[in-house]
This record gives C-alpha cells, structure tokens and sequence, in this order.
C-alpha cells in the first residue's frame, strides 16, 4: 500500500515538473503576455516583398526557379524566395 501510493505521488510530482517550465516559458516575468510571432505572411507583406523583389528580376527568376526544383509551396516557397533574394 505504501509503495503504491509513493508511485502515484512521484508520477504527479513528475508531471507537475514537467508542467511547469512550459507555463513559465510562455509568460514573460513582468507579468504580461507576449504576442507570438507567426510565419504567415499577410497580402501587404507579401506585396512589399514583390516591389522590392521587381526591382531585381533576373535573380528573383533565379531564386523561383530554385524554389520550383525544390518542390516548396505556400508559405514555405516567399520564406525561401525571400531568404534567396536577401542573400547577396
């Protein structure tokens, strides 16, 4: 009886170990919450980004040609491209 009841005690202290990193970690220590960064891309990024990219045609033509033989789309295909057009 005795070793049951220090099994279950130890699976919720481990439990509670393993709880409470991951709810420290989403709250910043002032208190408030921070927003979450997202990867999606929004119609007035993506805008911007092909503005600027016009400007550069040969190697934006370059860069989709490499996301095309890379199989990527949607927002994996504009984080590539885009980190393709940053690189010099």
């Amino acid at each position: 009886m005795t070793r049951s009841r220090i099994a279950i005690a130890a699976v919720f202290a481990s439990l509670l170990a393993v709880a409470a990193p991951a709810a420290q970690a989403q709250t910043p220590g002032d208190g408030t919450t921070a927003p979450k960064a997202s990867k999606m891309t929004t119609r007035e990024r993506i805008n911007d980004m092909m503005s600027k990219w016009r400007q550069n045609r040969p190697k934006l033509a370059a860069c989709r040609k490499d996301a095309r033989k890379k199989g990527l789309a949607g927002d994996d295909r504009w984080f590539f491209i885009s980190n393709c057009m940053e690189k010099s």
